[in-house]
């Protein structure tokens, strides 16, 4: 070896250590950043001098394990928005140990039914009726006012991810652009790399992505359905948000908006070519989940009028006569059932509230004057039209034949499977992501790693300045010598 190539081969590993010093240390000051991916140096013998040449900094990444994470993750943010809305769901009809559950309200108002036909002449057992009567209206009322809440939520989080989603996909471009001319400059591109998987961790979680590496540096995103979101340019998402939602508002009869890019209407149904996300299950929510849900509610606020409005039942009603229970103060028409657990009321005749003629529990709804105090027929005729079996048909529950207080049940448990069912998938999607998650922190930055690196550098950079001071000695010998 030449004195000028052991002083080529010192100098160039200087600087080589000097560079490995740098990473080592940005890795250590960057352990706990998110989204920070470990840096390597890449190294190479130089061919003219036969030293260490500096090929640049990679990171330390595992696309195919970046990949697996992502729609681990996709899959959690999916199951938790469903897990919330049938959570709140049976919070809101009742469980079957809650004493203001719907079911529970049926069934004091049947007890208060029994209390007044033992004793048909007591005024404050009839006044107690109305009171039981009114809270059986209020628990549905208030379930369908939870459950339109819901649908306002998800089509608000819509909007919202919609916007999140145009302001990211545009960041997504700008750093591609960045990261173009960085390389043509041979400048480090590994932190606008890090924020670029950042900002599409969080376009996955809402529409998961597969991700394709164009020339350059560059990225494109497709949904798993082979729509594009950014190749080149970033695709412009429109939605229509919508404040006051009604329950016969849907997107089949265009009073809901669905969702366009660049202009083009796109399937968001859970098979369509954006499924996956929380985007997705956020329009399954408001599209179908909680349509579901207002025809189960339904179906019971209708069963409960009509059990009460049959002219057969009381004869002081007539055909288009409200019953006990009415269609926002008046008549129901089985063919206006939509929406009709919000439009639930108690007769004014009878509330507390309204006129709070009482004994006309007793004597009829619209007799025209109080009749037999001892009478208590009428009253066991309501008693019986809450247990007499009807024929009840919604989405969910399917077609059955129950009691009112049956009925109720089944929709109670239907709610608590459906929210047993999500929290079980909940769980084991949040597994998968975390195990996903650990696999990928695994590739991180080591500390421990990191600071054996830096004693190893250390040494490297020792032996280097040591080849530095034999060389130094040489020429000094020589220049003596001369």
């Amino acid at each position: 070896m030449s004195i000028t190539s052991a002083l080529n081969s010192a100098m160039s590993g200087l600087t080589a250590n000097a560079r490995l010093s740098q990473v080592t240390s940005e890795n250590l000051a960057n352990a706990l950043t998110p989204g920070y991916s470990a840096q390597m140096l890449n190294l190479s013998t130089s061919a003219n001098t036969g030293g260490v040449s500096v090929d640049g900094i990679q990171r330390r990444v595992d696309p195919a394990l970046q990949s697996s994470a992502r729609q681990a993750e996709a899959e959690y943010l999916k199951t938790q928005v469903y897990a919330d809305f049938y959570s709140v769901m049976s919070g809101l009809v009742g469980t079957v140990d809650d004493e203001t559950s719907i079911t529970a309200q049926i069934s004091n108002f049947d007890a208060a039914l029994v209390e007044a036909i033992s004793r048909p002449d007591s005024t404050e057992r009839l006044h107690d009726l109305a009171v039981q009567a009114d809270l059986v209206v209020q628990s549905i009322t208030n379930a369908a006012d939870g459950l339109n809440k819901q649908r306002v939520a998800a089509d608000t989080s819509i909007d919202v991810q919609v916007d999140n989603l145009n302001d990211q996909l545009k960041e997504i471009e700008k750093l591609n652009a960045r990261i173009v001319v960085s390389q043509a400059a041979g400048t480090s591109t590994t932190a606008m790399e890090d924020q670029r998987d950042l900002l599409i961790d969080s376009v996955n979680a809402m529409i998961p992505v597969n991700v394709v590496q164009r020339d350059q540096g560059r990225v494109a995103l497709y949904s798993v359905g082979g729509v594009a979101l950014l190749d080149g340019k970033a695709s412009e998402i429109t939605f229509d948000a919508n404040r006051n939602i009604e329950p016969h508002m849907t997107l089949d009869n265009g009073l809901l908006s669905g969702l366009e890019i660049n202009g083009k209407a796109i399937d968001t149904s859970s098979t369509g070519p954006l499924r996956g996300g929380t985007l997705v299950a956020q329009f399954d929510i408001r599209d179908n989940a909680a349509v579901e849900a207002q025809n189960d509610l339904d179906a019971l606020a209708a069963d409960l009028i009509e059990r009460f409005q049959d002219p057969a039942l009381d004869a002081t009603i007539g055909v288009t006569d409200a019953g006990i229970f009415t269609d926002d103060g008046g008549f129901y028409d089985p063919t206006d059932i939509v929406g009709i657990s919000a439009r639930l009321e108690l007769n004014d005749l009878v509330a507390m509230d309204g006129q709070a003629e009482t004994w006309r529990f007793r004597d009829g709804l619209y007799a025209a004057a109080s009749g037999d105090p001892g009478d208590g027929s009428q009253l066991i005729a309501y008693a019986d039209a809450i247990s007499e079996n009807r024929t009840v048909s919604t989405i969910k529950l399917g077609t059955i034949s129950s009691d009112l207080t049956t009925l109720s049940a089944s929709v109670m448990s239907r709610f608590a499977r459906d929210s047993d069912s999500t929290n079980n998938t909940l769980s084991f999607t949040a597994t998968s992501y975390t195990e996903m998650a650990q696999a990928e922190l695994a590739l991180g930055v080591d500390s421990d790693g990191e600071l054996q690196n830096l004693m190893v550098i250390e040494n490297a950079y020792a032996a280097n300045a040591k080849m530095l001071a034999a060389v130094d000695e040489m020429l000094q010998t020589l220049l003596g010598i001369t």
